[in-house]
């Protein structure tokens, strides 16, 4: 995270360096991982890979120095190379390369002028599997859509491209690709006509290759016909696996005692919005059905098993796979990410509500060892309480309480902002919080308490929990809000008269939502906030799972006249997820109504740069400052 100065800034906030995918060597000694400020300073992105020993005996270092964002490192069968996909020879245009783990400069292994989207190394092989627009399929100008009816339509209302259609999309397909890495020549391997290849998985013993394709190469109607091949890699042979659930991605091969399977994690039918659950593809089976939990990551162990983490309430636990049932083998107080097995060992990244994000290793069993430096020392944090309460119908809630430095709750009431977390389906675990923005520590350090609640709708609890806000957000999700504000309110903790509230994505629909049905709340956040739901449904990225969560009743648009309380207003200018035209309805519905409206340049659904951070993380507490006093 650097070196602390003593007191939080948003420079300081910006600039961590926080971890990412992390890789277990197949000998278990070694793990590689990524790493990149929360900021970004240039028009591209930028990372690095460090290594590490797997035991922490030693810091980390980096593997191979230089401006370039460098990702997706994998192994080699030896463990004596590093493969990874970097951009230093052309920014903006990825390139597979490999660099030895004792050291010395990268080697280049693709020329290819579109670039490479992904990889697949094959075992016992001098060969490899890249995922990479063809070199001479080029961006379409002008792009042409001609939809058809045909067979294989969609459902009414909504375009699919059918068979001999034009569908022209702004990213170009990925194709299946065979590179020798003895002579770095490279071929086509497997036709899959105009489908757009999103992800492979080799299986253990080099035989087959699983891919996943989608019928064209944008979300929207990409991701609704979808379908699953086998691949020999070898003659390009290919088998169907049909359609899988919706949304499906990270292919993964595990052994029982029948063979080698193949899991995935999608939707959980019947419906658009219920949340992730793991599948086997032999008949697409749901394999997590009724749980009370939810699966978020797959990996496969060095025996063969299969490997989960599971998204638990405020905490996260590793389960493997035994005779169809997910054993508990390590819980850990907050979040874990990344997981990747190899060599006896896991290695994710981890965090705790007093330690920042770091990758860990262990035995999947545990202990995990913390590898690289300590946190650091010289800045107070606020106490971060956990919460767990009940909603008015009996169902179960948690959240997180974020406290100001040096004060417990016996210094209350204090102005308090609830932050409302985006998805619908995701959560606050009890993690470490501070980044631009799940900022609850920038916002205790202002004196403010922070309430980080988990309304239904949200990931930790199980299907039925994540599908209940399905055409009804801002229903029970806003009541679960002020059940826990209540009871913050009664207390002691939180000042009736000093409430605020924020969020992003959903969040910010939350918060926009809630200024449209009380005027509890002095001061509002909404960035990438949803105003119109039919309005996202046709201009956004997601159309029918939108649909699945609202619609023109519960659009905050429809009741924007009785807003009372300042908004800040807060969106980036080339937003496709949830597009600006969502930020203009409510800054000219408010009229002359206090509020302000900010638009970042540039920026998409997620603010990247780091300036535009800095500016986000002094206005929003300046906002909150000056109406909450």
């Amino acid at each position: 995270m650097g070196e602390p100065v003593g007191e939080l800034t948003a420079e300081f906030v910006v600039d961590q360096q926080v971890p990412g995918t992390s890789r277990v060597s197949p000998d278990g000694r070694w793990v590689v991982f990524v790493s990149a400020p929360v900021g970004r300073e240039g028009p591209h992105p930028a990372s690095a890979l460090w290594l590490a020993p797997a035991d922490g005996g030693e810091l980390p270092r980096e593997a191979a120095p230089g401006p370039a964002e460098d990702r997706d490192p994998r192994w080699s069968a030896d463990s004596a190379w590093v493969y990874f996909l970097s951009d230093r020879a052309e920014r903006g245009t990825a390139q597979l390369y490999r660099v030895r783990r004792t050291g010395g400069d990268p080697e280049r292994l693709t020329q290819w002028r579109a670039g490479v989207q992904a990889y697949v190394l094959l075992p016992d092989s001098d060969e490899v599997v890249v995922i990479a627009p063809a070199e001479d399929d080029g961006v379409a100008d002008p792009r042409v859509r001609v939809v058809r009816r045909g067979p294989q339509a969609a459902e009414p209302g909504w375009p699919t491209p059918t068979a001999g259609a034009v569908w022209d999309t702004a990213a170009r397909p990925g194709r299946l690709w065979r590179l020798d890495l003895r002579t770095c020549s490279i071929r086509p391997l497997a036709d899959f006509g105009e489908r757009h290849v999103v992800e492979a998985a080799v299986r253990p013993d080099g035989h087959t290759l699983a891919v996943l394709t989608w019928s064209v190469a944008d979300r929207e109607p990409g991701l609704f016909d979808a379908r699953l091949h086998l691949v020999d890699p070898a003659t390009g042979v290919r088998q169907e696996l049909g359609a899988p659930a919706l949304d499906a991605d990270s292919l993964t091969w595990w052994r029982d005692g029948t063979g080698w399977r193949l899991a995935y994690l999608g939707y959980t039918p019947p419906g658009l919005i219920a949340g992730d659950a793991i599948f086997d593809a032999a008949g697409h089976r749901n394999l997590t059905a009724g749980r009370p939990d939810c699966p978020t990551e797959l990996a496969r162990a060095g025996d063969g098993s299969l490997l989960a983490l599971f998204a638990e309430g405020l905490d996260t636990t590793i389960r493997r796979l035994d005779a169809g049932t997910f054993t508990e083998l390590t819980r850990a107080t907050g979040s874990l990410q990344g997981l990747d097995a190899g060599g006896g060992l896991v290695a994710v990244v981890g965090s705790t509500a007093t330690e920042p994000d770091a990758v860990h290793c262990g035995p999947p069993a545990g202990p995990l060892t913390r590898l690289g430096a300590p946190p650091p020392r010289g800045i107070r944090w606020g106490t971060q309480e956990r919460l767990s309460y009940r909603a008015g119908d009996g169902v179960e809630l948690d959240g997180l309480l974020v406290l100001p430095p040096g004060r417990t709750r016996a210094d209350g009431p204090f102005p308090l902002v609830t932050l409302v977390h985006g998805g619908p389906y995701d959560r606050f675990a009890d993690r470490f919080q501070l980044g631009w923005f799940r900022c609850g520590q920038w916002l205790a350090a202002a004196g403010f308490a922070v309430f980080l609640p988990n309304p239904r709708g949200g990931l930790g609890h199980g299907h039925a929990f994540a599908a209940s806000v399905a055409g009804d957000v801002g229903g029970a999700e806003f009541t679960d809000l002020l059940t826990g504000i209540d009871l913050l309110v009664e207390a002691g903790v939180a000042d009736e008269d000093r409430l605020g509230i924020g969020g992003g994505s959903h969040g910010g629909f939350v918060a926009a939502w809630a200024v449209t049905q009380t005027d509890r709340f002095r001061a509002a956040l909404v960035h990438a906030g949803v105003i119109d739901w039919p309005l996202l449904a046709a201009t956004g990225e997601h159309s029918r799972f939108e649909l699945g969560l609202g619609s023109r009743e519960n659009s905050p648009i429809t009741h924007a006249g009785r807003i009372a309380t300042p908004v800040l207003i807060v969106h980036g200018e080339a937003d496709t997820n949830v597009p600006l035209s969502q930020a203009e309805l409510l800054h000219h519905a408010l009229g002359d109504r206090p509020h302000e409206f900010v638009v970042y340049p540039r920026e998409g659904h997620s603010l990247r740069e780091r300036g535009h951070q800095i500016d986000f993380l002094h206005r929003t507490r300046g906002w909150f400052s000056h109406l909450l006093a």
